[in-house]
C-alpha cells in the first residue's frame, strides 16, 4: 500500500488502471480537457502491477478499475470523477493540486 501512495503522491494527478478498461481513456481525456497532465500507470503493462492492484484494493478500489489520485489523495474511480465533473468541483480539485492554473 505504501508504494500505491508513493506513486500516487509523486504528481498533481495519477490515474492506476488497465489498458483495456473503456473508461480509463474517458477519464483521461476528461482530465486532460482541464489542461491537466496525469501521469498513468496502467497496471497490466507493469512489472509489478499485481502488487500494485492489490495494493489499490487494500484501500477500497474495484479489481478492474481506474483509481485517480488527485493532490496526493485518492479521489475514486471512474464513477466519483464522473460524480466530481457533474456536480462542479473536479476543476476546483485540480486546481488546489496544482494541476491546473486559471
Amino acid at each position: 500500500m505504501d508504494v500505491v501512495m508513493k506513486l500516487g503522491a509523486q504528481n498533481p494527478v495519477v490515474i492506476f488502471s488497465r489498458s483495456t478498461y473503456c473508461m480509463s481513456h474517458t477519464i483521461e481525456t476528461l482530465i486532460r480537457n482541464f489542461r491537466a497532465n496525469p501521469t498513468i500507470y496502467e497496471l497490466d503493462r507493469l512489472q509489478n502491477g499485481k502488487e500494485l492492484e492489490r495494493a489499490l484494493i487494500e484501500l477500497g478500489c474495484q479489481p478492474s478499475f481506474l483509481a485517480v489520485f488527485i493532490g496526493k489523495e485518492l479521489v475514486g474511480g471512474s464513477n466519483g470523477i464522473m460524480s466530481l465533473n457533474i456536480r462542479g468541483k473536479l476543476k476546483q480539485l485540480l486546481i488546489r493540486a496544482n494541476a491546473i492554473w486559471v
